[in-house]
This record gives C-alpha cells, structure tokens and sequence, in this order.
C-alpha cells in the first residue's frame, strides 16, 4: 500500500471535491438552507465513516487496488462534506458574531487532537495482536461514526433552540438574511413578512460577493497561504520523508500527535489579548514569514535528529492555528449578518484552495526518491 501513497493520494482526492462544492454553495449563499445544508453535511459524514466499516467488512481486510479505490471514493464523500459544513457553519457564526469561529475552529483542531491520541492509543492497544491496524482503524471509525451521528442530532435539536443562536439569527433575518429561516423556524420562531415596499431600502445595498472578495483579499490571501505551506508539509512528508529514529514505526505519529496537539493549543492563544494580531500587514508578514518552514524542514529531515524536528513540527502546528483564527475573528468584524456570512464562506473557500494547493504541492517533496 506504501507504494500507493495513501497519506498523499487520500488528501488530494478529498480536496477536489471539498474545493469545487465549496465553489458552488458560496456563489449561491445568499438563497441557501443552512440548516439542510449543515444537516446533510453531517449526515454524510456519519455515512462516509460507517461506509469505511461496511468495506472493510465485505473485503474482510484483505485490502488491494479495489479496496483502495473504494477507500478514495469515500475520501471524496468526506470532501463534500467539509464543503457543505465548514463553509455553512463558519458563515452561520460569522453573522453572529465572528469571535464564536475561534471556538469552532478550537474544535476542528480538538478533533485532529483526539484522532491523533486514538491512534496512539490503538496501536499501543494491537500493536503485538493479530491484525492490530485492522482492529484498532475500525474501532476509530466506529467511535467517529457514532459521534457524527451526535452532531447530526445535536444541530438538528439543540443548538438552533439556544437563546444566543435564535438572538443573533433573529437579528440577521432582521438585517435581509434569507439563509437563517429554516434554523429559526426550527426553534419556533416566525418571520414576520414585510410588503416589499416596506422592506429596509439598506438591503438592497447589500455587497456583493465580488465586492466583498475584493474588499477582503489580503484577508482571503492569507488563509490561502497559511493553508499552502501546512498542507505542503503535513501529513504526507511528515508520515513518509522523515527519515529512520529511534522511535520507529511511532516516530510518524508522534509527529503527527505534537502537529495536532500544538495547533489545538495555537488557536486559543489568540484569545489572550496581547497575542491577537489585528494589523492586517501584521498579519500578511507573520504568515510569509512561515515559508522559512520548508527549508528546515528540509535540512532537519536531512541532517537533524528527531528532537529538532518534533520541535519544528510542534511550531508549525502552533502558528497554523493561531493565524487562522486570527485571520477568521478579525476580517467578518464590521459587517451586516448577511454579508459576514458571505464572507465567512469565502473565507472558507480560500482556506480550501490553500489545503487543495498544498496537498499538490507535496508531492514535490518526492523528486529524486522514486515513487
């Protein structure tokens, strides 16, 4: 299977799907269902988890080319998941109000956090039994499923019933948001319809989205880029470029492990006041200055020992959280809930693009070693 490059291959089918979907729901925001949209998202997310189990199961572990196409196809369901549910969810909180994304995006890292600790945990746990990486993959995707499953249930039931949601969903319905109805009608809340002629004339002064992409560039430039250097390290030259140390088959995930746990950590630390960047070229030069990572990465997977590169593994993990959230809280400030919710899918949308640039551009990493 090495030589198919799962890590490589598995994040760059992903990433297609994710991106093109992504595309299509931010041209359309503005008449869109959050909530079918989030709710379908998760809903996939359980299927796609649930679909890896049946696979598995059917093909009894035997693995090979077919097993592993089947593997991508279910990559590409997950990407449209992400796409119908990051764009939706980072849009729905950027109407309300933008510091709620850190919370969010605090989440997204947690999850890499837990899956990280898991692996750690299933390999312990099989490493010395009969098929051990079967067991311990399928015990992973049985506690993803059935937590999938939760978040289905959990936004479809609970969070539009919060006091704070219906508030500021209330509030952006009042603002000429259209994309909320289906959410407040959930928690039995009825819009009032205003004759045309009585409407707020503001709201046909509403940005557009080419308005908005324009106003928000460097903001947008931002997330490309952080995402561009990330994905051109992590996971695939992290899982397969580092070389042979004393931790062995564990050196990857540990890798791996400090990437995650570090950029759970980096985004919290924007909510420390003093460490907040809020000067948008403060922000452009923090995020060109992360290019130094690909030469040392480069040398350190050359000439370091494995100290030096858990270290850099652990800052690139730190700064890739801090600055996005940074880049997320401060670009929706300042505008009416529709429009910041126009630009938190945008802004999404970039972040993809930088994901889906990075994911190619790893492959680089492999010229000179065979494939």
């Amino acid at each position: 299977m090495q030589r198919y490059h799962p890590t490589r291959v598995l994040t760059l089918v992903y990433q297609p799907f994710a991106f093109v979907v992504l595309a299509v729901l931010t041209y359309h925001e503005a008449n869109l269902n959050t909530r079918i949209r989030n709710i379908c998202g998760y809903t996939l997310f359980f299927v796609s988890s649930f679909l890896v189990i049946v696979l598995d199961l059917a093909t009894s572990g035997k693995g090979g080319i077919g097993s592993f196409i089947g593997i991508c196809l279910i990559s590409a369901s997950f990407g449209i998941s992400d796409a119908l549910v990051q764009g939706g969810i980072v849009g729905d909180l950027a109407l309300m109000r933008p510091e709620f994304i850190q919370s969010f995006m605090a989440g997204l890292a947690a999850s890499g956090a837990f899956t990280s600790a898991l692996r750690l945990i299933t390999k312990a746990a099989f490493e010395h039994t009969h098929d051990g990486l079967r067991k311990g993959a399928m015990m992973f995707f049985a506690i993803a499923s059935f937590l999938e499953l939760l978040c289905v249930l959990l936004y479809a039931y609970v969070f539009p019933k919060l006091s704070i949601v219906k508030y500021y969903r209330s509030k952006a319905a009042s603002e000429g948001s259209k994309t909320v109805s289906a959410d407040l009608a959930a928690a039995g809340i009825q819009l009032q319809n205003k004759p045309e002629a009585e409407e707020d004339p503001k709201r046909s002064e509403r940005l557009s989205i080419r308005q908005l992409l324009m106003q928000n560039l460097d903001y947008e430039l931002d997330l490309y880029l952080i995402y561009v250097l990330t994905l051109s390290i992590f996971p695939g030259f992290l899982s397969e470029d580092t070389g042979s140390h004393g931790l062995g088959s564990w050196y990857s995930l540990v890798l791996i492990a400090m990437y995650n746990v570090l950029d759970l950590i980096g985004r919290y630390t924007p909510l420390i006041k003093s460490l907040f960047i809020e000067s948008r070229k403060g922000l452009l030069i923090s995020i060109l200055s992360r290019f130094l990572f690909i030469p040392a990465f480069y040398f350190t997977a050359k000439y370091g020992g494995q100290g030096w590169m858990i270290m850099l593994t652990s800052l690139l993990g730190l700064t890739n959280g801090h600055l996005t959230v940074c880049v997320l809280i401060a670009a929706p400030r300042g505008y009416k809930g529709p429009e910041a919710n126009a630009l938190g899918n945008l802004l999404v949308l970039f972040l993809l693009g930088g994901i889906f640039s990075g994911v190619a551009l790893d492959w680089l990493w492999l010229i000179g070693k065979g494939w």
